[in-house]
């Protein structure tokens, strides 16, 4: 078995204990790849890009609460996969689109379709999460002051200069 292998079965095995945990295998930028069977076992991450790739790029970590989610991921999903009409839209149109653009913003280091895409694809997930039934708020007045203080940064400079993706 070659590295590329074992990164692969080792995001495959981490993201049966948690969908996001697939993620945090690489280094550098990743994407979540869907996968086609059912149970979710051939869901992985693949690297796009490595961490010398755009190296200019800061990522800053806002933990806002050190409280436990009301709402796990795993049930939460499984809620909006059962209630949310927008979930399905989100997937079938929205999405494909997007990666295709975001993957195409990493490439080239493409900062403001980046910041525009992220921030746009944080609100609609949690437009998801509201369409959900009962509803899931992921986030609070910290989150939303963050967002405003971005949106606001963004809009005084006239380009994006930071943008932010909420859980």
């Amino acid at each position: 078995m070659n590295a590329n292998e074992d990164y692969e079965e080792l995001s495959s095995i981490a993201r049966q204990g948690s969908g996001s945990a697939c993620r945090s295998i690489y280094s550098g930028l990743v994407k979540w790849c869907m996968g086609k069977n059912d149970d979710g076992s051939d869901s992985m991450a693949v690297q796009l890009v490595d961490e010398s790739h755009w190296s200019d790029l800061v990522i800053i970590i806002a933990v806002v609460s050190s409280k436990q989610k009301e709402t796990s991921g795993t049930s939460g999903m499984r809620d909006t996969v059962e209630t949310s009409p927008l979930l399905q839209y989100r997937a079938q149109t929205v999405v494909p689109g997007r990666i295709l653009k975001m993957e195409e913003a990493i490439k080239n280091r493409d900062f403001e379709s980046f910041a525009r895409l992220t921030g746009a694809d944080s609100n609609q997930f949690h437009a998801v999460c509201l369409d959900t039934s009962p509803p899931i708020f992921y986030m609070n007045d910290k989150s939303h002051w963050i967002i405003n203080l971005v949106e606001k940064w963004n809009h005084s400079e006239g380009t994006p200069q930071g943008t932010y993706s909420s859980v």
